[in-house]
């Protein structure tokens, strides 16, 4: 398989037909350009199964009446789940598959009839464009495990970010019911609290329990962490409470609904990670990455999803491109302007790795003295720790691409070993 690179791409030669789409929910609007200048009309297919042979026979027609052309580029705007179909059935034809960003045609676009207009017809002459300016960008698609990988990641973050939101409208719902449970509790994300609303929601239920009997369910449900002290602290709040009366009944129904929610987002996530955990045994690469300490399996199982194979990538500048980590600056003249992160890449890749700078970054961790270093030179906080994201990225890939393990202090130990 050849090497898949995150960069500009001379794909376009004499021999090349190029064929484009503009993806639609729907409807796919079609395009190709002959190396001689004859094109096609734009012509929309459905965005299904036969909608896909049709474009399909339509462009390979027009290989085998011309015989001098010897390879199809398929190229289209960089798109979410509508594309996803499509790309797989191109992937299993002789075609080269590539992608532009949805930015460059939107500043394209005015150069066609000079004039910002922007229709489904004309988006994929504009693609067309962009890939004969040999500005398109290749395609990563994870395969297999890595494939599996990217699902799990993704699945886990959009149910983290649903449990997020149930737990803030559960906070909401508590603090008109019974406020001072949340000063008591620490909030109501504790197994404790989740028991406690679950039975005892307000302040009457509190208080009809009695002390004696609140302490020693405190002490069941939590294991002996919370015991007399807090539970007094809880029976003293739902005396003086001033949570509300009217229409308790069916606040306690939503919370109840909620709490129900939440547990099976917790079933769910934890269901993810044990999946996680047993696709990365099948993954040799993982065990290269997960010897850096504060690189957790979510972080590994994350990024081995976004980028597939490492080995892929000849260099670390393709791999920060694809994360939008590459850097850029924008200077003119006199005006020196600051060196910022592209962001054109993908989200999640930052994220996890923003998130493990941070873990990194602790005292005792392995960037912990890195990251100072940063701070002491001025950097704030968040460019410090976007720039050991960087780091991280770049040491990741070079355990990857040299099958190693990371040794903590590394050019300590070199020097020791030389010295002696």
């Amino acid at each position: 398989m050849k090497k898949i690179r995150t960069k500009n791409l001379k794909t376009v030669n004499g021999k090349t037909l190029l064929a484009t789409v503009d993806i639609g929910k729907i409807t796919n609007v079609g395009y190709y350009r002959c190396p001689d200048g004859t094109e096609a009309k734009p012509f929309e297919f459905f965005n299904n199964g036969r909608g896909f042979n049709t474009f399909w026979h339509r462009i390979f027609q027009v290989v085998k009446e011309a015989h001098n052309l010897d390879e199809i580029v398929v190229g289209f705007e960089s798109t979410g789940p509508y594309g996803e179909p499509l790309v797989h059935f191109l992937r299993k034809k002789k075609v080269n598959l590539v992608q532009v960003n949805p930015m460059h045609t939107r500043r394209v676009k005015d150069l066609q009839n000079n004039s910002p207009n922007k229709t489904d017809k004309k988006d994929p002459k504009v693609i067309a464009d962009i890939i004969e300016l040999g500005h398109a960008l290749s395609l990563v698609v994870p395969e297999g495990v890595a494939a599996e990988l990217r699902r799990l990641t993704q699945a886990r973050e959009r149910s983290v970010a649903r449990r997020t939101a149930l737990l803030n409208q559960l906070h909401d719902l508590v603090f008109v019911l019974f406020p001072e449970f949340l000063q008591v509790m620490k909030g109501v994300k504790g197994k404790s609290a989740h028991y406690l609303l679950t039975h005892y929601p307000t302040p009457h239920d509190v208080m009809r329990l009695g002390l004696k009997s609140l302490t020693l369910i405190l002490k069941r449900v939590s294991c002996g962490t919370l015991g007399e002290q807090r539970a007094k602290a809880l029976y003293e709040a739902a005396r003086a409470s001033g949570g509300i009366s009217e229409g308790k009944k069916s606040i306690f129904l939503e919370i109840r609904n909620i709490l129900a929610f939440i547990e099976a987002s917790d079933r769910f996530i934890g269901d993810i990670e044990h999946r996680i955990s047993d696709y990365l045994k099948n993954v040799p690469s993982s065990k290269f990455i997960l010897s850096m300490q504060g690189i957790g399996k979510i972080t590994t199982a994350g990024l081995i999803g976004e980028v597939g194979d490492f080995s892929k990538f000849n260099t670390i500048a393709e791999v920060e491109k694809l994360a939008g980590l590459d850097l850029f600056e924008v200077s003119s003249g006199k005006h020196k302007g600051k060196r910022r992160i592209s962001k054109r890449g993908r989200p999640l890749m930052r994220k996890l790795l923003y998130f493990a700078a941070i873990n990194v970054v602790r005292k005792g961790g392995i960037m912990h003295q890195e990251y100072h270093k940063y701070l002491e030179r001025g950097m704030v906080k968040t460019k410090a720790l976007i720039a050991i994201a960087r780091k991280l990225l770049r040491v990741i890939f070079a355990l990857v691409r040299d099958h190693s393990r990371y040794i903590n202090n590394y050019s300590k130990t070199r020097n020791l070993k030389e010295a002696a």
